[in-house]
């Protein structure tokens, strides 16, 4: 059994803890900054194992460094972005799998915002670990890559369990809810999340994890193939990755 901890970092991201405490091993996602991850690890008395890294951008490895210092961490990447990822341990493929205190952990190509960047996909736990590739109602920007491969990425993502947790790096949602509503204002599963969002929010509590199940059902980057999204687009003869497209060139200057 694994326990899964949220950590909110530097402005608007988040990391996430995985802990095994039968084997008392421990693994980060994404290293945003070290002072709240150790906070985390001291209040939980736990030790730090192992580091994954979904993408090489500095708010999600800035605090990798200090953090191996610390704990002696093994650090974990992709091997095709290890040319700019700090000093890897084990790097992989796409496709490639790899074990984590005795669970199964895939390793999925999810190119789009950057070349190279991968999301962990964790079946035990019910959670996929996507970085700035899938997001809460929204999609990572294409700093790098085409909208076919983001559009690809995505749907790779939605193939997964309806009932896994996306556990994305950052906390857009209330923005990302504002412009999901312009693609689609009559969704009323929007709307009541909107209603969620807000509440949430006004209490301090974040947004991520979400349930892939609400995602496929409001996340307007998720439905580009849908035929009433394409028609409230006027983009009816348009193919998935065109709308995708158009929806992200959207989000851009919203």
């Amino acid at each position: 059994m694994l326990t899964l901890v949220t950590i909110p970092c530097l402005a608007d991201n988040y990391s996430f803890l995985l802990h095994d405490e039968a084997t008392g091993e421990t693994a980060l996602i994404d290293a945003p900054e070290t002072g709240p991850i150790m906070t985390a690890l001291k209040t939980r008395g736990w030790q730090l194992s192992e580091i994954w890294l979904t993408h090489h951008h500095w708010d999600h490895v800035e605090g990798v460094a200090d953090l191996v210092k610390a704990t002696g961490a093994k650090v974990i990447g992709a091997k095709a972005d290890v040319h700019r990822l700090p000093d890897l341990d084990r790097a992989y493929d796409d496709g490639d799998h790899f074990q984590f205190s005795g669970h199964d952990v895939q390793v999925m190509d999810v190119s789009g915002h950057t070349v190279g960047h991968i999301a962990f996909h964790v079946p035990d736990t019910g959670a996929v670990f996507t970085g700035d590739s899938l997001m809460a109602l929204g999609c990572g920007r294409l700093f790098e890559g085409t909208p076919e491969q983001m559009w690809s990425s995505l749907s790779r993502l939605a193939a997964l369990p309806a009932d896994t947790l996306v556990c994305s790096g950052h906390e857009y949602t209330t923005s990302n809810a504002a412009f999901a509503a312009t693609v689609e204002p009559d969704n009323q599963a929007l709307k009541k999340r909107t209603e969620d969002i807000t509440d949430l929010r006004a209490a301090g509590q974040p947004t991520v994890p979400s349930r892939l199940s609400d995602e496929l059902a409001t996340n307007p980057f998720l439905r580009a193939h849908l035929s009433g999204v394409k028609a409230a687009l006027h983009m009816e003869a348009a193919s998935d990755t065109e709308v995708f497209a158009e929806i992200r060139r959207r989000k851009d200057k919203f």
